[in-house]
């Protein structure tokens, strides 16, 4: 029974492409202002950590696993974030359309 579980272990290949990936979007989640303030960015850049570690233990299928989460977590950070900076631009610009509302109601 041994022997299958690392046979099993044996057939994963390396998740070189998904390692990337999950690199590339954690990067790119940072270029965008994600930090470790947002929980998600947190789990990423964990989760990150636990994959490369398992990749170099050569632990193929807990790697990918742990990648592709990483991978999900820093896209769930950025598009968070993005959201965040795109309702504080509506707010602002509903404050301008209502300044101009009040503005164009004064005129005689």
């Amino acid at each position: 029974m041994a022997l299958l579980a690392l046979a099993g272990c044996a057939n994963d290949p390396a998740p070189q492409e998904q390692m990337r990936l999950t690199q590339q979007a954690v990067e790119q989640a940072r270029a965008v202002g994600a930090d470790a303030q947002l929980e998600e960015m947190q789990q990423a850049e964990r989760k990150l950590t636990r994959a490369q570690k398992n990749f170099g233990e050569e632990d193929y299928k807990r790697a990918r696993i742990f990648a592709e989460q990483a991978e999900l977590d820093a896209r769930l950070a950025e598009a968070k974030l993005l959201n965040q900076k795109s309702q504080r631009q509506l707010d602002e610009l509903t404050t301008q359309i209502n300044r101009l509302r009040t503005q164009l109601g004064e005129l005689p």
